[in-house]
Formats: C-alpha cells, structure tokens, sequence
C-alpha cells in the first residue's frame, strides 16, 4: 500500500493512520519517497528534517497506540512555507539577509497545526518576503509547475502549491495579501482558500490591527480545506478582532444550490484584461452551476475603490514590516520590495485618510451587492502560467502592465474587499495548464463557501487530476 499513499487526501490518510491500516512512519516514508521522486524536476521543497520528522512519526504512533484520543492530522505530514516561522528549522523568507535563520518560536499557524498531530517535514519555496506571485529568490531559486516544468508554479505559496500538486502532501499551509494562495492554485490545479478576517489569526505580528493579508490552507480538494481548518480555525487573544464564521468547519460540505444567486464578471467590472484562454475555460464552467439548480447572471460589485484601497492598504503594510530591512541591506533584497517599500514611505496623512474612506465605499457597495447575490465569481488569475524564466507578466491581450502587481489584480481586487475567497480548479487550457475560478461569499460566509466550491469540485472531477511527472 506505501505506494499509493502519496495518492490519498489528508481526510484517507489520516482515517488510514486511525483505524491502524496505516502507521506514521509508513506515511512519512511514502511523503519522502515521493519528494526524492519528483522534487529534483519541481524545486518546491527547499529544506527537509528527516531525522527531526522521524521522531515526530514515532511518537505518533506510540500515541496511537495509546489510544488516546487523536488530533484531527494525526501522523499526517507536512512541509511548511517558508516565510512561517517554524520552531527549530531554518526559516528564511526566500532572503539571503536570512538564509541562516532557525527561529526559536512557531507563527500560530505553524503551532496550531503540530497541535494537531502534523509530521512537520520541511519547508517550501517563497519568493523573497513573500512578494510577488512568481516563487523564486536567491538562496534556493525558482519553483516550476508540475504540470509543466517551463512555467511558473505561481506565488506566494507557490512551493506549497506545487509539492500539494505532484503528490509529495495532500494539505499545506500558505498565506495571502494579494492571492498568494489563490494565484498558485489556480496555476497547480489545487484548491487555495483566503479565509475571512481573523478566522486564522496571523501571530506573531508587528501591527496587530493588520487586515490585508490572511494565513489558510492549500490542498487537492475542498474535503481536506475544511478538515484543516478545523484544527487552525480559531481566535487568539494577541489580535483584537475576526469576523464570526456562520456555521462549522467540522459539519457537511453537502449542500443544495437550488437558488443560489452567482453573479460572473469576467473583468470584475472594470476592464481588466484576462487572457482569452482563460475566460474560453471558465465561461465553459459556468453551466455547471446551473445545471446544479443555481441562478447565474452575469454581476459585479462596484470595485471602483478596490485599487485604492489595495495599493495604499499594502504600501503601508510593507514599510512598516520591511522598512527596517530595506534600510539596512539595500539592494540586496530584490527590488520590488524595495519599490513597495518606497511606495509605503511617500504616503501622506492625506493618502491615508483617502484610503480609509475608500475602504468604506467600497465596504457599502460589496454589502449592497451581496443584497441581490450569494456570490461573486470570476477569473482567479488573469494569466496561464507563464515562462518561469520571466521575473512576472509584463502584458495580456495587448495590454502593457505598468507594476508586477497588475497582473495579480483579479486576486487584488477581492483582496481589498476583504472578503473570503478560494479559488477551486476549473479546467485546462489547449495546452494542458490548469485555470482556477475565484468564487467570493460576504464576511464570515468561510463554510458556506466551501460548501459552494465542494459542489462544483464534484459535478466537474477536475480537481482529480494530476501532473505526469
């Protein structure tokens, strides 16, 4: 059976490792068998600890037999981002200024989940601080997709993507400012959910009022999302806010879509340019959801402020994270930090109060939207993969990008309402590359959202699919 377990969902696995079938070592086994397979082609784990992993199977599966009674990702193994502090294991952010660093403490997150019983492995690549949805920095260089190693596997959370797509885990963690979770699943063929605020608190953290970026989950299918989030979900006493969920992470993904209300924008609205591939893929998806018995026109909220909103918002949060940084090593660290950064630095009392009332027009028009409809879908990305040896997009259909987020904007748009989003995958081009459909729900809808992308998840199958690696 130890090769077939790298095919299993965390939900299999970690029944398997219950009811005995299958003990954690022989788990961890299959997880390194796997990497050795297949990480030379994909580079998307770039430190490993099989001793310090082999210990923690062990004492797995002296727990359980024990019969104690088991966390919920009992001997489940895991490799981790590496812009997450992990407890003992280098943590470097993708940067050569810490290319060294072993952190003495775990990010929430990372704690949260050794909590629940993961087999902590490793940790995947990130571009340099996280910047960017292209995954590659100087100490360990660039991610590729396992559904063609010429092109990009995406970002933030790129590695993670990747290593959940070629089978090396079912389940992994990530973090989102401007689809860092999203962008990469959509480009892998996995599901990459940004949960509302709060819901996964993002501690340690230098400003506790932080509402931008969101840590979640990765994974093959929307069954292990939910099951992972029943063992981050949760408040902590160290961030002062988070929006309450309606419902349970732990109860039925089953749910009728009689009625339900889904407005599609293939531009959000405003005009932005998607590749035609794209949109020929996802316009062909759309049926599913009425053949589910749900109500599709096309609809967008009034986005107008979003830009606003996002630009100020993550200028901000990037000279008070790394302006220090930026500060003391210079031109070491790559320059679109630097030049968000500076961005950051410019800011006035003025922009910031411009921000904060856009924020506020933006808030009322999602609100009054979500008065006619349950959700809003749309393109998760506006772009194939592309060439992994491009630093990122520079245009689409003709049109000229001006920064390296405006290619990101589909998943900075819903970012700046704030709002829960995943993207869920939704088929492939002519040339066999995933594309991923964002679907929105308003605040605290976490469950019913992934109730939503569970339905198409299983009248399509195209999560099932896998790279031929």
């Amino acid at each position: 059976m130890r090769g077939e377990l790298h095919e299993l969902s965390a939900v299999e696995l970690t029944s398997a490792i219950r009811r005995r079938d299958v003990s954690a070592r022989e788990a961890l086994d299959a997880h390194f068998d796997q990497l050795d397979a297949v990480d030379g082609r994909i580079n998307a784990v770039v430190t490993r600890d099989r001793e310090g992993a082999t210990a923690l199977a062990a004492a797995a599966d002296a727990l359980t037999a024990s019969g104690a009674v088991l966390p919920p990702l009992h001997g489940l193994p895991m490799t981790h981002k590496d812009t997450h502090n992990t407890r003992g294991m280098r943590t470097t952010q993708g940067s050569t200024v810490f290319r060294d660093f072993v952190p003495t403490f775990d990010d929430l997150i990372i704690a949260r989940l050794r909590d629940a019983g993961v087999v902590t492995t490793g940790k995947t690549n990130v571009p340099e601080f996280a910047a960017g949805s292209h995954t590659f920095n100087d100490v360990f260089g660039t991610t590729v997709n396992p559904f063609d190693t010429s092109r990009s596997a995406g970002g933030s959370s790129g590695g993670a993507a990747a290593a959940i797509a070629a089978r090396i885990q079912p389940l992994g963690d990530g973090s989102d400012m401007g689809g860092s979770l999203r962008i990469p699943a959509s480009f892998c063929n996995v599901v990459g959910y940004r949960p509302s605020l709060g819901v996964v608190p993002a501690v340690p953290t230098r400003n506790a009022w932080s509402w931008l970026a969101r840590t979640g989950l990765m994974a093959r299918d929307v069954e292990d999302i939910a099951l992972g989030m029943r063992a981050i979900a949760g408040c902590d006493a160290r961030v002062p806010y988070a929006y309450p969920v309606t419902g349970s992470f732990g109860s039925s993904l089953e749910r009728d879509l009689t009625g339900l209300r889904i407005g599609w924008s293939a531009d959000f609205g405003l005009g932005v340019p998607v590749d035609r591939e794209v949109l020929r893929v996802l316009e062909g998806q759309l049926q599913v959801f009425t053949d589910l018995g749900a109500i599709v026109e096309e609809a967008a909220p009034d986005l107008r402020d979003a830009d606003q909103v996002f630009t100020t918002t993550r200028a901000f949060d990037f000279v008070l994270a790394f302006g220090e940084l930026v500060r003391r090593y210079g031109e070491v660290i790559k320059p679109e930090v630097r030049w968000n950064v500076e961005q950051g630095l410019q800011l006035t009392a003025q922009d910031l109060v411009d921000a904060a009332l856009a924020r506020t027009r933006l808030e009322t028009r999602v609100r009054r939207y979500f008065g006619e409809y349950d959700v809003f879908a749309s393109p998760a990305t506006q772009v194939l993969p592309f060439d992994a040896a491009q630093r990122y997009p520079t245009s689409v259909n003709g049109v000229e990008f001006e920064t390296y987020l405006d290619w990101m904007r589909s998943a900075c748009l819903i970012s700046a309402t704030g709002l829960p989003a995943v993207s869920v995958p939704a088929g492939f081009s002519d040339d066999g590359l995933p594309v991923g459909l964002q679907l929105a729900m308003p605040h605290g809808s976490d469950v019913e959202l992934l109730q939503v992308a569970y339905a198409f998840e299983q009248a399509t199958g195209w999560a099932k699919r896998g790279p031929d690696l």
